[in-house]
């Protein structure tokens, strides 16, 4: 009766990619590269022994950590593969890199096969891989299926999975512990239950994210290539509102109203997520009447005191940090899920962020309990702690010195998966 049931379960997943096929090609994502994902042109001459898939560019960055890191033995054919060009960009410089310190490997890339299942059995015939490494929830039926029957090894690196991703997996059940890979390293012991109960706790273990280990602690931007220091007067205060959603952004203006009053002097850096909102900020300055100048037109002489920078400079919010005496981290005030603050904590900042961060849920709630991030409840919450930072500036090297420990204490995951991926090398 299973076994008919899930024999039903891919004819109807065949069928409808079947359908969907003639559709994705207008898909203008998915159109470029779109020939190699339906094997028309054929993956011949990819065949490897380890095939790493990075679905788009954040998993395409482990990918790139855990081939700089791998350390089984040469020669070793290698294969990544990516779902979007974002991720073919980043596994190309990786690749690179990777070759350049280590000659003897040899590192493939290609787009990642649609999943249909007569699709998927072909790629894995011709790629052969001894080894398939999955990353953070890539959980694709054509793909398990067709390894399975290749008797190729599949881990699962760097894995995370919600309650509400595993609600919709168990609507299946016996499907996916027919499928399970053969090991699952996840990020956190939540995210390694739920995979436990999705396919078996014993091929579950605990991580650490290999996130951790790409937080550079040493960054010092050099101020020749990315003079922001220059911008500034000696002693100012500057306050930097970093990677500024859409969504946030009349709340944005009513803390820059605020904190100006109390600041006239202040000088206020302001960094939208997306270029294409500058015109939308220029009107909102205005309206609200405050002084301000796009970054572009700044060269010799420093900022205005009082003035709001705004920056349409793409490369430089690190630098920015850099001289910062506070900051506010976007895509936290709505339900966006929030932008990066390790960064600005790195360089000695503690950064004030919204209610919304589950992007960045991976680092941990202590970061909060250990005062190293101020979370908020609302924009009114958010310009009270600003102020008070202004007020009184938190110790620049005291905050990095805990920060680099608390970043330093959680890494380790790539040397970890890499062991794992050698050993599953070894034994095949």
């Amino acid at each position: 009766m299973r076994a008919t049931r899930q024999k039903l379960i891919f004819t109807m997943y065949d069928m409808a990619w079947r359908l969907a096929l003639p559709l994705l090609r207008l898909n203008p994502r998915l159109k470029d590269g779109y020939a190699a994902r339906t094997l028309r042109q054929s993956p011949e001459g990819l065949a490897a022994e380890l095939w790493i898939q990075a679905a788009s560019a954040g998993e395409a960055y482990l990918a790139a950590a855990i081939i700089q890191t791998l350390s089984a033995p040469p020669p070793i054919s290698v294969l990544l593969s990516t779902n979007t060009r974002q991720g073919m960009e980043i596994l190309e410089k990786a690749r690179s890199e990777a070759i350049r310190r280590s000659p003897a490997l040899d590192i493939r890339l290609t787009f990642f096969p649609f999943d249909k299942p007569t699709i998927m059995e072909a790629a894995v015939k011709k790629i052969d891989p001894k080894v398939m490494v999955l990353l953070e929830t890539e959980l694709w039926p054509g793909l398990l299926s067709a390894l399975r029957r290749n008797n190729c090894s599949v881990l699962l690196i760097n894995g995370r999975i919600t309650h509400k991703s595993l609600s919709r997996y168990l609507i299946t059940p016996g499907l996916w512990r027919d499928l399970a890979p053969d090991a699952v390293l996840a990020v956190s012991q939540p995210d390694a239950d739920r995979f436990g109960e999705l396919f078996a706790p014993e091929i579950v273990a605990v991580m650490p994210n290999i996130k951790f280990d790409r937080v550079n602690l040493a960054h010092a931007p050099d101020e020749k290539l990315c003079p922001v220091g220059s911008l500034l007067p000696r002693d100012a205060r500057f306050l930097i509102f970093g990677s500024i959603r859409q969504e946030e952004e009349t709340d944005v203006g009513r803390m820059i109203q605020i904190i100006s009053r109390r600041f006239p002097d202040l000088i206020i850096g302001l960094f939208p997520r997306h270029m294409h909102r500058l015109h939308v900020w220029q009107q909102q300055l205005d309206k609200i009447h405050k002084k301000w100048v796009f970054r572009s037109t700044l060269s010799a002489e420093p900022v205005t005191p009082g003035n709001l920078v705004l920056w349409d400079t793409f490369g430089e919010l690190s630098a920015a940090y850099a001289q910062a005496t506070s900051v506010f981290v976007g895509g936290s005030l709505a339900p966006l899920g929030g932008q990066n603050f390790l960064e600005p904590l790195i360089h000695g900042l503690l950064p004030v962020i919204g209610p919304s961060w589950e992007n960045f849920a991976w680092i941990g709630a202590e970061i909060i309990s250990h005062g190293l991030v101020r979370e908020t409840h609302n924009w009114e919450e958010a310009a009270a702690e600003l102020i008070r930072q202004l007020k009184n500036p938190p110790a620049r090297d005291e905050i990095r010195h805990a920060a680099a420990a608390y970043v330093k204490e959680r890494q380790g995951g790539t040397r970890q998966a890499c062991r794992l991926i050698s050993q599953m090398l070894d034994s095949n």
